[in-house]
């Protein structure tokens, strides 16, 4: 190794879903919306001046920060936006846990938390789910240095009572507690009303999802404005201008839509849940999800088997060689003809594999 090597800060980084450059795919791996953006959007994107492109953009977000504070009834200065929740999460962990004592998070969650934890030198401890993949909520009744939960949780689905984090919370009152509802448009119940009962409650949600927006990159979060007072100062000190003039336009046209975004999520909930009844009937089990996802094990195919088998064929799913999760498929729902298709290839395939 170099002299120079032993002072450079060495991380195992997050490995994302795998983006094949193939074509005539079905790309269930990833979490991506099925549905194009907003019409609202497309409008935007063709309207927008590119002569300002020679200008800086406005540090403070102003537009879309107003646009999403107006959407969920909340003042200005209680939300912060971020290029994508990953950027908004990253921040949170750089602003908000610097006690030395552990910040709280699943064993079996978003695998970037503890990759962010790792690379800022945060200590942590990762809480075991039960066997059912749900949070205790006694395990997180202990002294921290910060909580994260996904809610609902990936790569699992599961939905966590409200009533159980709001426990958590009066249980925790001296440290932040993250609420990451990446998925929560899809069937959760967000945490939101909460952020003017507890100061400590930071709430993050993402255009990547439900706004079918993961390629612009857009996150936000929401709370007590204090808070984002302090996640503020982190961001100036890091960068002024994380957002660019495109993604800024793009996001307010996508908050405007409210019809679009109902319509969309709505057709991939009924997407999903006939989608559980079809894999049910193939052997599957899983958690009852309340996301754009399904994490599913079949009781005599092996996930990586099929995965393998799927990925040949040209259908990508996620599958992770992890303990306790090794066993299980996270699939995306898309369309509801990509969802016939994966249902009818996994169903011949069973039927040979049994026969053989």
């Amino acid at each position: 190794m170099s002299a120079w090597e032993e002072n450079v800060r060495k991380v195992t980084p997050y490995t994302p879903g795998e983006q094949p450059r193939e074509k005539d795919v079905i790309k269930l791996n990833t979490n991506e919306n099925p549905y194009p953006p907003s019409p609202l959007v497309v409008r935007a994107m063709q309207e927008m001046n590119t002569e300002q492109f020679r200008l800086y953009p406005d540090p403070t977000i102003g537009d879309l920060v107003r646009e999403i504070a107006c959407y969920y009834g909340l003042d200005e200065e209680e939300v912060f936006v971020g290029v994508g929740s990953d950027d908004v999460l990253a921040m949170s962990f750089l602003t908000f846990f610097n006690s030395g004592r552990p910040v709280l998070f699943p064993d079996i969650t978003y695998s970037f938390y503890d990759v962010w934890a790792e690379l800022f030198r945060i200590p942590y401890r990762q809480i075991p789910l039960d066997e059912n993949f749900e949070v205790l909520k006694n395990d997180y009744f202990t002294e921290n240095g910060g909580i994260v939960l996904a809610n609902p949780n990936a790569p699992t689905g599961v939905n966590m009572a409200l009533s159980d984090i709001e426990e958590i919370l009066k249980k925790n009152p001296d440290v932040v507690v993250i609420v990451d509802e990446a998925y929560v448009d899809f069937g959760g119940h967000s945490v939101l009303p909460l952020i003017h009962t507890y100061e400590n409650l930071l709430v993050v949600q993402t255009f990547s999802k439900s706004r079918s927006m993961a390629g612009i990159r857009i996150g936000f979060a929401m709370g007590n404005r204090k808070l984002i007072r302090y996640l503020l100062d982190v961001k100036y000190s890091f960068n002024s201008y994380t957002m660019n003039r495109p993604a800024i336009l793009a996001g307010v046209a996508a908050m405007r839509d409210r019809e679009y975004f109902e319509q969309t999520t709505r057709q991939i909930i009924e997407t999903r849940e006939w989608t559980k009844k079809e894999l049910k009937n193939l052997g599957f089990h899983f958690s009852d999800s309340m996301t754009n996802f399904i994490f599913a094990s079949h009781k005599d195919c092996p996930a990586q088997e099929l995965f393998e088998v799927l990925k040949k064929n040209k259908i990508y799913v996620r599958f992770f060689n992890k303990p306790r999760i090794s066993n299980y498929l996270r699939i995306t729902i898309g369309t509801r003809e990509e969802m016939e298709k994966l249902v009818s290839f996994i169903s011949e395939y069973l039927i040979k594999r049994e026969a053989q």
